[in-house]
């Protein structure tokens, strides 16, 4: 994990194993200086809103947020309703990469305000490979507002 400043892409993730082929994807495409990976929803709201041991970091949104559908504490479905219920954060790409293909959530995450829902391969090469391109589309060719 880099340091909070500058941070370029959110990584909510509770599975260690997928946290490090999903940085190391992103990095061997040269897509971000800085990731922060975190490991439950409660953390990743508390850096999104600049609270708990989040609340002396520098002020500035994520590039993209890749966050996990099934997370302990709170899950990936409600940190995804807040951070889009929220004026300061709506515009930040939220790229759902879970393992649930259920038709429900994919409904749900979108009606809820998801950018993009991609399913976990069970692959280790092709989990790597998805990751990399869905960071290449995000933070590369997508436009977002200033």
């Amino acid at each position: 994990m880099d340091g909070f400043e500058n941070v370029e892409i959110l990584l909510v993730e509770d599975s260690p194993a997928d946290a490090e082929l999903s940085m190391r994807a992103l990095r061997k495409g040269k897509l971000a200086n800085h990731i922060t990976w975190v490991k439950d929803g409660v953390e990743a709201l508390e850096f999104i809103f600049f609270t708990g041991k989040y609340a002396g970091r520098p002020e500035q949104n994520p590039k993209l947020i890749l966050l996990d559908l099934k997370l302990p504490k709170v899950d990936g479905m409600e940190v995804l309703r807040r951070i889009k219920a929220d004026e300061r954060t709506r515009v930040i790409p939220v790229v759902m990469v879970t393992s649930s293909a259920e038709g429900s959530d994919v409904v749900e995450s979108y009606k809820l305000g998801v950018n993009s829902y991609l399913v976990k391969p069970v692959d280790f090469e092709q989990f790597s490979e998805t990751v990399g391109k869905a960071g290449l589309y995000w933070m590369l060719m997508n436009r977002t507002p200033d």
